[in-house]
């Protein structure tokens, strides 16, 4: 009894074995293991000890958390709970007996071979996939909207077979790997037992019936590949990267399921002049100095066209102004804009004439000389030196 207690005190707290709180609910314990067990199980580690007893551990842990009784007990008691009680076999003397695995490998196996429970009804009617393309728009064809044709090759119900695959005057075949249930189960030994896990027939990929001889047209697809135009609505207001939905415009479905959707990527081209942000747009205007100075009419590029604004005199370089609802229209209402923020910018003029030289100069003279203010401010500290040497001499 002695040595009992003293392996149970040498094991790890449960709650902590499966990294959970201890006020964890059912679904994040079982979310823990799945994790655990994934990681760590004998047939994805071969020969690795110590992932095997990672394994035992985690697996008694789950064992207990996920019982409620036992949970209870665990939780006032601790280890010594169920001291004594492991004739019903398991890791370490421990009863696994009661415990249900039978989901949690059914998911890990499922992941492990290409299979899984949400596959057991593949073969009732599944909707389409769905297919994704792009089309590439110019910046106010992303602010106004446009309609665009798509030339794409998409799948068709085959004529000739009705989409069965199977050659006219033939009918499909009740699959004799699956016996028709699209499913067949596989067992896989494991520490609790024998686990049944149901996946995909490979014979009929799910459908539960397989063609002897096929449609010469679709070859026993049931589909028939064909160019086709379509027509997409492109919305004022759609940003680089947003896609648009067509429903029904992707794969056939399977077993008489619904198409899928068709997911139009919208790609915008880069603007010389504009720049967005939301529904916001940017962009810079020179202004010259005389405008800057005195103030006056500018042109501004919109996506509106052209609009004049009234510069206010004094207006110094990178003065930002805004244009109210010169923006990007919302998505959800067309009527609804953003603004269109312009920066100013005043330039100066790289060639002047001689008369233009000299009437800037004038210009200088009247505000401020500024010209002439290094050299003036030199001659001042000239003349205070020579008055300090001739102080200095009369001493």
């Amino acid at each position: 009894m002695k040595g009992k207690i003293e392996m149970a005190e040498q094991k790890r707290d449960y709650y902590e074995v499966l990294g959970v709180e201890r006020g964890a609910d059912d679904a994040s314990i079982k979310k823990a293991y799945r994790q655990l067990a994934k990681k760590y199980h004998p047939d994805m580690n071969p020969g690795d000890t110590e992932a095997e007893k990672k394994f035992k551990e985690a697996s008694e842990a789950y064992a207990v958390l996920s019982d409620p009784d036992k949970r209870r007990q665990y939780d006032q008691f601790g280890h010594s709970a169920f001291e004594g009680g492991g004739a019903g076999g398991g890791f370490g003397g421990f009863d696994f007996s009661g415990a249900d695995f039978s989901d949690i490998f059914g998911d890990i196996f499922g992941d492990f071979f290409g299979g899984g429970r949400s596959s057991r009804n593949s073969n009732g009617p599944m909707k389409g996939a769905n297919l994704r393309t792009s089309v590439r728009i110019t910046f106010e064809e992303a602010v106004f909207g446009v309609e665009k044709e798509l030339d794409l090759t998409l799948k068709d119900t085959c004529k000739t077979c009705n989409g069965s695959g199977a050659k006219p005057g033939t009918s499909p075949e009740t699959c004799h790997k699956c016996g028709g249930r699209g499913q067949v189960v596989t067992q896989h030994s494991t520490p609790f037992g024998t686990i049944r896990n149901s996946q995909v027939c490979p014979d009929c990929g799910g459908s539960g019936k397989t063609i002897k001889d096929k449609c010469p047209d679709c070859h026993g697809s049931g589909y028939i590949s064909a160019r086709k135009k379509i027509q997409v609505s492109i919305p004022a207001g759609i940003d680089n990267g947003q896609s648009v939905r067509l429903r029904d415009k992707g794969e056939p479905g399977v077993n008489g399921g619904p198409r899928g959707d068709l997911l139009v990527e919208v790609v915008v081209d880069r603007h010389p002049i504009f720049q967005r942000q939301d529904m916001n747009i940017f962009s810079t205007v020179p202004i010259s100095y005389a405008i800057a100075a005195l103030g006056g009419e500018v042109l501004i590029d919109t996506v509106d066209g052209k609009v004049v604004y009234d510069v206010k005199a004094g207006t110094q370089t990178d003065t930002r102004v805004r244009l109210r609802g010169k923006g990007v229209p919302s998505l959800r209402n067309k009527d609804i804009r953003g603004d269109h923020y312009v920066t100013l910018v005043v330039q100066v003029p790289e060639k002047l004439s001689n008369e233009a030289k000299e009437l800037l100069r004038k210009f200088d003279m009247e505000t401020g000389n500024s010209l002439e203010a290094v050299k003036n401010m030199e001659n001042k500290n000239s003349g205070e030196e020579k008055k300090d040497k001739k102080r200095k001499f009369f001493k």
